[in-house]
């Protein structure tokens, strides 16, 4: 078995040493192994999830795109924050968390109005992929891990919601729209400074 690996190793990275002696090959290929091993342990126990983190900035390509991921925005926040107050005790969080879906609430409602506005029909929103993932790692994280995770996902999604607002404000196609999204930025900056005072990864 640590000959296949040590091959494996050896096709795989294409490092010189492979070509040397076998033990010095051996040794560095299993202190790869365990400082990887020693990766994933530290981000499991961080409850961060590496396609989340990965999340590329949103931008909207139109009115009802913009809406849409607005929307999904919304969605992810008001609901994972109703999972995490099921099982934080941190009161920070708690407070935090019980911001985000009221933020979140008014956020879609002035979405809506303006969508209204510029007589635009807006359709429920769905969660995206990336934040079912981030969801469901909320829901299934120990209730002593969950706010590290809760946090690192928020970071995510905040960062991720400014860009979205940020660039359809600046070059939206809606004016009532873009004034919303206007709107929207400073709340959304508001909730990264926030975001400073809950548990660190």
């Amino acid at each position: 078995m640590a000959r296949i690996g040590l091959l494996t190793g050896c096709a795989l990275l294409l490092l010189p040493a492979c070509q040397g002696g076998g033990n010095s090959a051996a040794a560095n290929d299993g202190a790869a192994m365990n400082a990887a091993s020693q990766n994933v342990a530290g981000q499991n126990a961080a409850g961060a999830n590496d396609m989340a983190a990965a999340t590329p900035a949103l931008q909207a390509t139109s009115a009802s795109d913009y809406l849409a991921k607005a929307g999904a925005g919304d969605l992810f926040e008001i609901q994972s924050s109703q999972a995490v107050l099921e099982k934080t005790k941190n009161a920070k969080v708690r407070d935090f968390a019980t911001m985000m879906i009221k933020a979140h609430q008014q956020s879609t409602a002035t979405l809506k109005a303006a969508a209204g506005e510029a007589k635009l029909t807006v359709k429920p929103p769905v969660l995206t992929s990336d934040q079912q993932a981030m969801l469901d790692a909320i829901k299934s994280a120990p209730a002593d891990g969950v706010d590290m995770v809760y946090a690192a996902h928020q970071r995510t999604a905040h960062e991720a919601a400014l860009q979205l607002h940020r660039s359809y404000a600046a070059d939206g196609d809606m004016a009532p729209l873009k004034r919303a999204a206007g709107e929207i930025v400073p709340v959304v900056e508001s909730h990264i400074q926030h975001l400073a005072d809950l548990p660190q990864q």
